[in-house]
């Protein structure tokens, strides 16, 4: 990169801390609102439950992938379910346990008194309650460290603030849901294929550092091709490119592309729904437990993907500078040209 453009567009993000926890700037906490709440526990331990069964579980089966929640899960869900009885403006959506946080979507249906971070201090101090009566020596050890260091800056069962996504646009809430009933499993994916879900760091090719999610034995297949196409292809032309593509794919090609240009995106969306094998290569890096959204998790488990990322991961949304884009299509044809037998010897050993 092009490391200028990225300074500049930090200074122009306003050169903010990375953090899930940051509040929507100028929206108003206490009116009319849906939100997704998610919240992780202190030092992420594992108090409120056990996912068991098997990624590819039956729904109905014993092998379905599920949560079985400890006593102090219970109170957890129950507290979660209580915010609306205490506040009737207030409608409870549903919620998604797991073993080291939670994710809730709840409706602000009518104006509230105090701002909903208010509401969920409240729900936070009866966890903080239920935790002390129920895991005493661990709640008691953790009060007791916090006090004799004067750390102020984390929580007792769950860490400090939370992060909230407020529901925008049509079909979000139904993505929501879909991503809440999906988590069990979703983790269960992760744990029978660790190494494809790995943030794995400093990747090394032609000069250039990467941060990788995915398969990295792809960089050592013997033909990748990258895929490349420009904007002022024609539909006609660009259904020319993705047979092209589509074709060498098929004789065992990896497909590599940041997929910017329509054409691009439509080569690489089809060769997915195809099931060839790709890398793909964006601007945002990963933060240490980043994992892939959507079918894009699926194609991680059946090793079909692999996501690298050149630069620093960033909260921010951000527009893609032309810059980056010409950076990125160079990256490709570097991925595509260099020797990458030695890159994916460390595929075990990343951090998370």
């Amino acid at each position: 990169m092009d490391k200028e453009t990225y300074e500049k567009q930090k200074v122009f993000a306003g050169e903010k801390k990375p953090s899930m926890n940051r509040r929507m700037v100028g929206h108003d906490y206490q009116e009319r609102q849906m939100y997704m709440i998610t919240m992780v526990t202190e030092g992420r331990r594992r108090l409120l439950g056990t996912v068991v069964g098997r990624s590819d579980g039956l729904r109905g089966t014993a092998d379905e992938p599920r949560i079985v929640l400890t006593d102090l899960g219970r109170r957890v869900s129950q507290n979660w379910h209580d915010i609306g009885v205490r506040y009737p403006q207030i409608r409870i959506i549903a919620l998604q346990m797991m073993p080291d946080h939670f994710h809730g979507i709840l409706f602000v249906r009518e104006h509230l008194d105090r701002p909903l971070g208010n509401v969920l201090l409240g729900f936070k101090q009866g966890c903080n309650k239920a935790f002390r009566e129920l895991v005493p020596s661990v709640a008691v050890l953790q009060q007791q460290t916090q006090q004799a260091n004067n750390d102020r800056h984390h929580g007792l069962l769950f860490a400090r603030g939370y992060n909230d996504r407020l529901l925008l646009r049509k079909g979000q809430l139904d993505t929501w849901l879909h991503y809440l009933a999906d988590n069990p499993r979703r983790l269960l994916m992760k744990r029978e294929h660790p190494d494809l879900f790995r943030v794995q760091r400093g990747l090394m090719m032609g000069g250039q550092s990467f941060s990788a999610i995915g398969n990295c034995f792809l960089l050592q297949r013997p033909v990748r091709l990258q895929v490349q196409c420009s904007r002022r292809l024609t539909e006609t032309e660009i259904q020319q490119r993705v047979n092209f593509f589509l074709n060498a794919a098929s004789q065992g090609a990896v497909l590599v592309s940041p997929a910017i240009s329509a054409g691009e995106k439509a080569v690489m969306r089809t060769a997915f729904e195809r099931g060839f094998p790709l890398i793909y290569l964006q601007e945002n890096g990963f933060a240490n437990l980043a994992k892939p959204g959507g079918m894009r998790m699926e194609a991680c488990a059946r090793g079909q993907l692999l996501i690298l990322a050149p630069w620093e991961h960033h909260n921010e949304r951000i527009a893609i500078s032309r810059n980056q884009c010409l950076s990125l299509n160079e990256m490709a044809r570097m991925v595509c040209s260099v020797c990458c037998c030695n890159t994916a010897t460390n595929q075990t050993e990343g951090t998370v």
